[in-house]
Formats: structure tokens, sequence, C-alpha cells
């Protein structure tokens, strides 16, 4: 495990280095190799979604070529983001081992906490959602032949 977490904290200090974007590496492995890498690079790729998870995930699916990573396992250098978090879980990852936690990354200015909170109902000012009827999308959803998955 620590090996794993050291090639996470390598990455994330060449990312620091390079000012590509925040503090926080990732790996992905399976059977015990590493298949994804990343680091943070939102700054580099001016994308907010461009998280070391996701970096790494992005990686591992193209290495594996496929969207599932069942069987894979993720380390962080910091607890996933609820985006991350969720990419983790589409992805079928079931297992994530991290170090540093997002009450310490608030500390450092990353709102992470903001983004938990929404979703535990306080701060509902942050985003308003609003549903609306629309046949064809309605249509779209009904015509979808879900086969490919």
């Amino acid at each position: 495990m620590q090996e794993y977490f050291d090639k996470a904290i390598e990455l994330a200090k060449l990312g620091i280095k390079n000012l590509e974007g925040g503090p926080f590496g990732a790996v992905v492995v399976k059977d015990n190799k590493i298949i994804g890498y990343g680091n943070n690079k939102v700054l580099k790729e001016k994308d907010p979604t461009a998280h070391a998870e996701i970096m790494a995930i992005r990686e591992a699916c193209k290495k594996l070529n496929t969207h599932d990573l069942t069987g894979c396992v993720i380390y962080s250098t910091s607890e996933p983001c609820p985006m991350c978090l969720s990419a983790i879980i589409w992805s079928n990852i079931k297992e994530v081992y991290y170090v540093t936690n997002r009450k310490e990354v608030a500390e450092m200015g990353f709102r992470d906490d903001m983004i938990y909170n929404y979703l535990e109902n306080k701060g509902k000012d942050i985003l308003e959602i609003h549903r609306i009827e629309y046949k064809k999308c309605q249509e779209l959803l009904e015509s979808y032949d879900h086969k490919i998955y």
C-alpha cells in the first residue's frame, strides 16, 4: 500500500512543481499493479473536472479499454470530493484508500465541504435545479436501446 501512496505523492508533487493544480495525486490499482496515474490538473487543463482521481480513472479505463473498473482499487492522497466519489462509484471501483480528509483540505481553501453540505440539504442557495416537462426528451429516453450496456 505504501508504494501506491508514494506514487500518488510523487505525482502530486510533480503537479505542484509544474503549476498544474492542487496538491493531490491518485493511482488506480488492479491485481497489485498500477494501471492508472493522476494528479490534479485543474489549472493546466483549465478544467474543473481534472482532479487526480478522475485523471487516474480516465487513464485506467483507456489502458483496460473499458468503462468498468471492477476489481480495481483507488489510492488517493486525499478524501475524494463528491465528483470524484461519483466517478469512482460509476466506474465500479469498490475500494478507496485516502490519507487527508475534506476538513483538512477545507482549511487550505478547497470547497469539498460546500458540496457535501449541499448534498446533505444544507446551503441550498449554492445551486438552483429545475425540472421541466419536454416531450422530446422523454421520447429520447424511451427510445433508447439499453442493450449497448
